[in-house]
């Protein structure tokens, strides 16, 4: 681990490459998992101000969860995530043309409808953040279904934080994201082979 400013960043962020290929994977991790998508209570809040807005982006199924279920869920270890449609992909997904899963909500950002993008944890993935006492600390996590991002990642030579510039910017600044990138350029120089 590495500190950068008040965050500890796991090495894996500057070493492993990471470019999505929606084509390959066709948005899986939408559709796939335990659970829901992590939220912080301020994205639950801000799921259930939105929703109104964002509904008619939304699947009917995704609708119906939601409107089950609620706009957020408390899961077994007592976290805060997304409502899924019968037990299987997250409420707020969609699928485009050629069924390729992904984020409704982005999708209402996109087109102007809020000022919401998606939760955070889906924005940084494949980074997971762990809060520590009064620190976080960014892990790169691995899963299967994104073999084929790692690919295309490591043919592009996109290490993960460039990868997730706009993400990491969301969470803790461009200042931040500055301090970064001089931390990656300083690890290279004393580890050439990242």
């Amino acid at each position: 681990m590495v500190i950068v400013g008040n965050v500890l960043v796991s090495e894996d962020v500057f070493e492993k490459k990471f470019l999505c290929d929606l084509n390959a994977c066709r948005g899986a991790c939408c559709v796939l998992g335990d659970g829901g998508a992590p939220l912080s209570f301020e994205e639950a809040d801000t799921l259930e101000e939105i929703y109104s807005k964002i509904k008619s982006e939304l699947t009917e199924e995704g609708n119906n969860a939601i409107e089950q279920q609620g706009h957020y869920l408390l899961d077994s270890d007592g976290d805060l995530v997304t409502p899924l449609v019968d037990g299987k992909h997250c409420a707020y997904t969609v699928f485009d043309k050629d069924g390729i899963a992904g984020c409704g909500i982005e999708k209402a950002w996109l087109n102007g409808k809020t000022k919401f993008r998606k939760p955070i944890s889906c924005h940084l993935y494949p980074i997971r953040v762990k809060k520590l006492v009064d620190i976080d600390a960014l892990n790169y996590h691995t899963w299967d279904i994104c073999k084929p991002a790692c690919a295309c990642g490591s043919k592009l030579d996109v290490p993960v934080y460039l990868f997730l510039k706009d993400a990491l910017i969301r969470s803790y600044g461009e200042e931040w994201f500055e301090l970064l990138c001089i931390t990656a350029k300083e690890l290279k120089k004393s580890r050439p082979s990242l």
